[in-house]
């Protein structure tokens, strides 16, 4: 029997996990935010429901133009015509539905992570270079909560940027705010989770070792209360980052291009 990969209204595709309901959705709305004028890239090969669902392999897999040549049976060209086209109406659409920093309820509790994008490496961009990953790339926050649902995930910063002062500067801590990097942090009236990167901006964070001593027995079991916690955000990492961001030429489509991808984890079911 041949395996149906195009899923059903309730179960996601195997290649977008988006259901059939939820492309359907944006399909209609598209239509209706361009008032039936649509792209014509892909118009006669594929129609917009898989020119959709082309432009959610991509972002979601990073595949190569090539690979989703043959996957959709377009030609190469047709495939970049169709990603040039209908990406920036995805996003648009989807933009609405993605949470911000100050719309998360203040009573619920997160488990925070940093993560980074992978992007070309870029002679006049030396800030994308991270020196804990050693390479090149955008820096993404990444919040769940404590039963493993995505929430939230930052704007993206430069590579190099730490964790904790892209976090300062992401609004999470401080919302209705104007802080800066430069502001000491102030606890939130609920203290999120994280690890040691974050110590010193008011998060539930592992105890560090004390230099020349050993670690008592105590740091060690609250730390292995935390990690036993911290694992939610592991499993929802690979979810946030599913690929190298590819040939971002500009600060504004390097944003657009991870923002495009946040927006579409975080659509509602």
């Amino acid at each position: 029997m041949k395996r149906n990969n195009q899923g059903t209204g309730r179960r996601p595709h195997a290649i977008t996990r988006l259901t059939h309901t939820q492309i359907q959705d944006l399909c209609q709305k598209i239509h209706a935010t361009v008032n039936g004028a649509l792209p014509a890239a892909g118009s006669r090969r594929l129609g917009p429901y898989q020119s959709i669902r082309l432009v959610l392999a991509s972002l979601r897999h990073n595949l190569e133009q090539e690979s989703l040549s043959e996957l959709f049976g377009i030609s190469q060209p047709t495939v970049s015509r169709v990603l040039t086209a209908w990406t920036p109406l995805i996003a648009g659409i989807l933009e609405q539905n993605v949470p911000t920093a100050d719309g998360l309820d203040p009573d619920t509790q997160l488990i925070i992570d940093g993560t980074l994008i992978p992007c070309w490496a870029w002679r006049d961009k030396p800030e994308l270079y991270s020196g804990k990953h050693h390479t090149t790339g955008a820096n993404l926050q990444v919040a769940c909560t404590l039963t493993g649902h995505l929430a939230w995930v930052s704007d993206p910063l430069p590579g190099r940027t730490h964790d904790a002062r892209a976090l300062t500067e992401s609004g999470l801590l401080h919302p209705n705010s104007e802080l800066t990097s430069n502001d000491p942090p102030r606890c939130p009236l609920i203290r999120h989770i994280a690890d040691k990167r974050y110590a010193g901006t008011g998060l539930i964070t592992p105890v560090k070792k004390p230099a020349g001593l050993p670690k008592p027995e105590t740091h060690k079991n609250y730390n292995r209360a935390i990690n036993k916690i911290r694992w939610q955000i592991e499993q929802v990492m690979p979810i946030s980052k599913p690929g190298t961001l590819s040939k971002p030429a500009t600060d504004a489509s390097r944003h657009h291009h991870c923002n495009t991808r946040n927006h579409i984890h975080l659509h509602p079911k």
